[in-house]
């Protein structure tokens, strides 16, 4: 008898993921995105450390501060991830762009396609979640009450395109999720062929954390700069004329480095992240079926 989600496992699988993973994660995301928006001004707080910017935040606004901009991230990875997963394998079964051989290129590319996909609907969401995580404890009288009073402020002040600043690099890091979903997958086909177990079967847990932690930083690393580029864009305190002003004036003042700020809270993020995303994805995906 089929289940009432029949069709629609991955994307309440994805709901699912989206939403624990942000609840557990949220706090090492807001001091990455912190970080990635640092370019020196002296009149941001400027930390020494990880810990040291955990503790000046915790410190000024108790534990509530670390969780600021918590709404619009679990709205935002909430929606990404469900419709994400949906729209991929959905692709997956029905278009085959190369030979079968080369399905780990047929899965970047569709990654791609739906990270687009996902990027038109979720941008204005993640505007408002880096503007929240960027009101810093020193600036006095928070400027946004909350994410709808954020969207309502950038709409009044700068049009419905201030909600679709960093869009451009957004789509670029499509290939963040692709390059992930791709790795993610092809380590799940190998282990399916060398166990000879029939595909799509439910594996362990242990394999599941293996697999999202690989495939996670290695699509982090090497996609990266992105992010950097991206929270720049949407950072209500310093403006950029697009992208290449925000490359040149990066490089200009900080060197390659300067693209690379945060990378370190961003792989440790995304190691409980991917790990809670996946598993939790996984498991409910085989319970619905």
């Amino acid at each position: 008898m089929p289940s009432v989600f029949t069709g629609y496992e991955n994307l309440v699988a994805g709901f699912f993921g989206g939403f624990v993973s942000t609840i557990v994660c949220h706090p090492l995301d807001l001091l990455k995105i912190r970080y990635s928006a640092n370019e020196g001004n002296p009149l941001r707080p400027q930390y020494t450390s990880y810990w040291h910017a955990a503790r000046s935040i915790v410190g000024a606004e108790g534990f509530r501060g670390i969780y600021q901009g918590l709404t619009p991230n679990i709205v935002g990875a909430t929606l990404s991830w469900g419709f994400y997963f949906q729209f991929f394998y959905a692709l997956r079964e029905r278009v085959t762009i190369f030979p079968e051989k080369f399905q780990s290129v047929n899965d970047f590319i569709i990654g791609c396609l739906s990270g687009s996909a996902v990027m038109c609907i979720t941008n204005p969401i993640w505007v408002t979640k880096t503007r929240l995580c960027l009101q810093y404890e020193t600036e006095g009288p928070k400027k946004y009450r909350s994410m709808w009073d954020c969207m309502k402020q950038i709409v009044r002040n700068e049009g419905i395109k201030g909600l679709y600043k960093g869009f451009a690099p957004g789509i670029l890091g499509t290939t963040h999720g692709a390059v992930q979903i791709m790795a993610y997958n092809y380590l799940k086909d190998r282990h399916y062929v060398k166990y000879n177990i029939p595909a799509d079967s439910k594996l362990s847990t242990m394999d599941y954390l293996v697999f999202s932690i690989v495939s996670k930083v290695f699509a982090t690393t090497t996609t990266y700069p992105y992010q950097v580029l991206r929270t720049r864009l949407q950072d209500q305190h310093v403006k950029y004329d697009g992208v290449m002003d925000v490359i040149r004036t990066t490089m200009k003042a900080e060197g390659i480095s300067g693209l690379y700020k945060g990378m370190l809270m961003a792989n440790i993020r995304v190691l409980p992240a991917a790990m809670v995303t996946f598993v939790t994805f996984e498991n409910v995906k085989h319970f619905l079926s």
